[in-house]
């Protein structure tokens, strides 16, 4: 089963010698599960020390498509946990707002976006002109229509004219507008992510795990250096 989202850890160092070495984590994820994953793909501190995303999967409709490779695992573990915390009724309106492009661009986007939902009108299992014009008439009392009348009535451009007014959009869950209301900005930047949900560190290693890493990088510069600067060797003739 998947997780609310899901990244392939990559060691970046293996790649660039031509070896895709890395594992999937889930998030929401814990201080000590990202060091053993850091350990099990290479990724010491000492040996290698940097990582990328390969790619992104996940539960949330639409989400893994705003996200890059380069992406700081404290913030996407931030974005989870406050994802995790919602209600299947907000997780489908994050879902349309972010299909209709609305606070994509960046995680610190879409973590504001999860703590600003009231912002946005979503109607569920709402897909076209007509069955917004509908609602809008029949349950919102949008016109004052004569009972005799209902069945004359233009739904489908009394609806086309709301989603143009309020710039909706038919996400696949339904429909979804701005409502106008301040948008707040709570997230500023890494500073204002909470001590309990900040979960990058590399692995703790032995004194021995740390000399073994230490010859390797020896051992491998040595390599290196001959294969550059073979001996030459003395013809006798």
């Amino acid at each position: 089963m998947a997780a609310l989202l899901e990244a392939y850890i990559t060691n970046l160092g293996k790649y660039n010698e031509g070896q895709l070495v890395g594992e999937t984590l889930k998030f929401p994820t814990t201080q000590e599960e990202v060091q053993a994953l850091l350990k099990r793909i290479g990724v010491d501190g000492i040996r290698y020390e940097e990582i990328f995303i390969t790619s992104f999967d996940g539960d949330v409709l639409g989400l893994h498509e705003h996200l890059g490779e380069y992406e700081n695992l404290d913030e996407l573990n931030y974005l989870a946990v406050l994802l995790s915390e919602m209600d299947q009724g907000d997780l489908e309106k994050f879902e349309a707002v972010i299909d209709a492009g609305e606070y994509t661009g960046s995680v610190k986007d879409l973590i504001n976006l999860t703590q600003n939902l009231d912002c946005f009108e979503f109607y569920p299992d709402v897909h076209s002109d007509e069955e917004l014009g509908r609602m809008y008439v029949l349950e919102f009392g949008g016109v004052e229509v004569p009972e005799h009348l209902i069945d004359y009535i233009d739904y489908e451009a009394y609806g086309r004219d709301v989603r143009i007014n309020d710039s909706g959009h038919y996400a696949p869950g339904g429909y979804v507008a701005d409502n106008r209301s301040r948008f707040l900005e709570y997230y500023t930047g890494l500073d204002d992510i909470p001590d309990e949900h900040r979960v990058f560190s590399m692995p703790k290693l032995s004194i021995r795990e740390q000399m073994s890493a230490f010859k390797e990088i020896i051992d491998r510069s040595s390599l290196e250096g001959e294969r550059l600067h073979p001996r030459k060797e003395r013809e006798d003739r």
